[in-house]
C-alpha cells in the first residue's frame, strides 16, 4: 500500500499545482474572455442576475408574496434554468479550486457586517433590475454586444462605489464594527480532507456538463446545458484562482489607488471586442434579442445603486459568487438579499409597466425595443459598422487608463 500511497501522494501534488500557485488578473481577464468565447459560439450568454432573481422567485412563493408580485407558482425546474445552472457551476468551480488551492475557509462576518451585508444586496438587487443585469450582464455581456450600456452602467458603478465607500468609512467609524470570528475546520486533517474534496467537486463537474451533453442528443437544450455547466465551472475556477472581480476594479481605486484589476479588465474589454465582432459576424447573431433596453438612464441609475450595494456587500454577482465557494459566510447574506430584492424589484417593475416593451421599427438596420427605463444600443448600427465601434472602444478603455494611471500616482480619487 505504502508504494501506491506514494504515487498517489505525488500525482496529488503534481497536479495541485496550478491551484496552488496564485494566477495573475491578467491572465484571470485572458481566461474570461476565452470562456466568453465558448458561450458565443455554443449559442449562450453568461448571465448571473436571471438565475440569482430565480432563487429570488422561489423565496418571494415560499414568503407567499408570489401572488402579489404575479409571479409563477410553479417556477421552472431548476436544472431547466440556464442562468441558475450556470451560478451554480461557477460556485462548484469556485469551490473546488479554493479547496485545492488551500484557501477554503468557513468563515463568518463581524456583527455589524451582516447589516452591511443584507443592505448591500437589496441595492444590488434594485440596482440590477433597473440596468438589466449585474456586472455581467448590465455591464461586461452588453460590451461583448457592442452596446453603450455596459459603459453607462460602468459610470453608475463608479459613482455609486465613490458613495458606497464613503457610506462604509462613516460606518466604520461611528458604527461599533465588531470582530469577525476565526474561521472554521483549518487544522491540517481538515485542509487533507478539503484537498481530496475538492478533486472530487470538479470531476463532478465535469461529469455533469459532459453527461448532459452526451445525453443531447436531439434535444439542443440540454446540450447546450451541459455547454454551459463546463464553460462555467472554468470561469468558477479562473475568477477564484486569478481574484478577477469586476467589484474591484471599479472600487480600488477610491479605496486603496490600485489599479491593477482595473487594468485586467480592460484588458478583458479590448480583448473580446474584436472576437465578438468576428463570432457574431460569422454566426450572425441577433444582437437585439440580447442587449438589455436600458440605455440610458436605466444603466446609470442602476449602475449607481448597484455600485453601492456592491462595496456594501463585498462583491458583485459574480465575485459573491465564488467568495461563497472559498466559504465566506458573508456571500450568503449577500446574495438572499440581492435575490429576494432583484425578484420584488423586478417584479415591482413589471407591474408599473416600466419593463413592457416597444419597438422602433425605424431605427437604422435593427429593430431595437424600448422600456420605460430606456432602449437597445448597438454601436456597429449606431457608428456605421464595426471599425468605428472598435476606435470607440479603444478611446473609452485608453482614457479609463490614464485616470487609473494618474489615480495610482497621485490619489487624486481615493478616499481612504
Amino acid at each position: 500500500m505504502r508504494p501506491i500511497q506514494t504515487v498517489a501522494n505525488h500525482l496529488n501534488t503534481l497536479l495541485r499545482t496550478p491551484f496552488v500557485q496564485g494566477w495573475s488578473p491578467a491572465l484571470g481577464a485572458l481566461l474570461v474572455v476565452l470562456g466568453m468565447g465558448f458561450f458565443l459560439l455554443t449559442g449562450n450568454v453568461w448571465s448571473v442576475f436571471a438565475g440569482v432573481r430565480y432563487v429570488g422567485d422561489a423565496i418571494n412563493n415560499v414568503l407567499g408574496l408570489g401572488p402579489f408580485l404575479q409571479l409563477d407558482e410553479h417556477l421552472l425546474n431548476p436544472l431547466r434554468h440556464r442562468s441558475f445552472v450556470s451560478d451554480m457551476a461557477m460556485v462548484l468551480g469556485a469551490m473546488g479550486a479554493a479547496m485545492l488551492s488551500g484557501r477554503f475557509r468557513l468563515s463568518l462576518p463581524a456583527p455589524t457586517e451582516y447589516g452591511s451585508a443584507a443592505l448591500g444586496g437589496i441595492l444590488m438587487g434594485i440596482g440590477a433590475s433597473l440596468a438589466g443585469g449585474c456586472t455581467v450582464g448590465g455591464f461586461f455581456t452588453p460590451l461583448v454586444f457592442a452596446s453603450p450600456a455596459g459603459w453607462m452602467m460602468l459610470v453608475g458603478l463608479m459613482l455609486g462605489a465613490a458613495v458606497g465607500v464613503r457610506f462604509l468609512l462613516w460606518a466604520m467609524e461611528a458604527l461599533p464594527w465588531g470582530r469577525a470570528p476565526k474561521p472554521l475546520f483549518t487544522g491540517a486533517g481538515w485542509q487533507l480532507f478539503f484537498t481530496w474534496l475538492g478533486w472530487l467537486l470538479l470531476l463532478a463537474g465535469v461529469a455533469w456538463g459532459l453527461f448532459w451533453l452526451t445525453q443531447g442528443g436531439q434535444d439542443a437544450t440540454l446540450t447546450q446545458r451541459g455547454y454551459i455547466v463546463l464553460i462555467a465551472l472554468f470561469l468558477g475556477v479562473n475568477l477564484q484562482r486569478s481574484r478577477l472581480c469586476f467589484s474591484r476594479a471599479v472600487r480600488e481605486p477610491f479605496e486603496t489607488g490600485s489599479g491593477r484589476f482595473a487594468r485586467a479588465v480592460m484588458l478583458a474589454i479590448l480583448l473580446v471586442t474584436p472576437l465578438s465582432a468576428l463570432i457574431i459576424s460569422q454566426l450572425q447573431i441577433d444582437v437585439y434579442a440580447i442587449i438589455p433596453p436600458r440605455f440610458w438612464w436605466g444603466s446609470l441609475l442602476g449602475g449607481c445603486l448597484f455600485g453601492v450595494g456592491m462595496v456594501l456587500g463585498s462583491g458583485c454577482a459574480a465575485s459573491s459568487l465564488w467568495r461563497l465557494g472559498e466559504g465566506n459566510l458573508k456571500m450568503v447574506v449577500t446574495l438572499l438579499f440581492f435575490a429576494w430584492s432583484g425578484s420584488t424589484s423586478f417584479a415591482l417593475m413589471r407591474m408599473q409597466g416600466w419593463l413592457e416593451l416597444d419597438v422602433d421599427v425605424e431605427y437604422l438596420d435593427g429593430v431595437p425595443t424600448l422600456t420605460a427605463l430606456g432602449y437597445q444600443t448597438y454601436l456597429p448600427d449606431l457608428l456605421g459598422g464595426w471599425g468605428w465601434t472598435m476606435g470607440v472602444t479603444l478611446l473609452i478603455v485608453v482614457v479609463w487608463y490614464i485616470l487609473v494611471q494618474y489615480n495610482e500616482k497621485n490619489e487624486t480619487f481615493t478616499l481612504f
